[in-house]
């Protein structure tokens, strides 16, 4: 499964391109919206940082709008990916932009209905917000589960992004589930690596390392 980083902090996704495990990145309009300076400059650092695919939100609601603002990221680099909502003008601008061979991004999907739609619409990457399904008793694991199958069973070329990740443990459950990609949030990249076994396996052999040293 791939990693994609969930910010728009080049801090964050260099740190997280030093261990070698990431494969994209995501942004969205409020993820921008937290770091200094122009949108687009900070578009452009993050692309060069990152080989794989860095997603750019587009902000119009009408699809002559997203076809014109989605060109105009395309402009940025080549590695952007259009991220274009759920919407019926959403998939209007998919159904062009695959036609014109630009890679996109379908975002704020939350059932299966929307997922198949978009995948049909010719969207690369289609993302499930699971986190936010969890938030109002809704089981967002289970909607990854459903688009999965979905694409195995018709062949779609659509990948599934698992997106609004919370936990660690929902990184698991996509990649068992036979998600494509998972975006996962700084603070939860890195508790992918923690276990309090570790730490205490990695303490006592220090320990018995330093009883081995002190009769050096």
């Amino acid at each position: 499964m791939k990693f994609f980083i969930d910010t728009a902090s080049v801090a964050e996704i260099q740190q997280a391109a030093e261990l070698g495990l990431l494969d994209g990145v995501t942004t969205n309009p409020s993820l921008l919206s937290k770091e200094q300076g122009a949108p687009r400059e900070i578009l452009r650092e993050i692309a060069k940082l990152v080989a794989g695919p860095v997603s750019a939100e587009v902000t119009a609601t009408d699809s002559a709008g997203m076809l014109r603002e989605a060109r105009e990221l395309r402009g940025i680099a080549d590695n952007i990916v259009v991220k274009v909502p759920m919407t019926l003008d959403g998939l209007r601008a998919l159904r062009v932009l695959s036609a014109e061979n630009v890679p996109t991004n379908c975002t704020l999907v939350f059932n299966a209905t929307q997922a198949l739609m978009a995948a049909k619409a010719g969207a690369t990457y289609v993302s499930p917000f699971v986190g936010r399904l969890d938030d109002i008793s809704a089981d967002g694991m289970q909607l990854i589960g459903q688009c999965c199958a979905i694409y195995r069973n018709y062949g779609l070329e659509s990948q599934v992004l698992a997106a609004s990740i919370r936990l660690p443990q929902q990184v698991t459950q996509a990649a068992l589930l036979g998600a494509h990609a998972a975006t996962i949030p700084p603070p939860v990249l890195r508790q992918l690596a923690n276990h309090p076994l570790t730490d205490s396996g990695l303490a006592k052999f220090l320990a018995d390392w330093e009883k081995i040293e002190n009769r050096m």
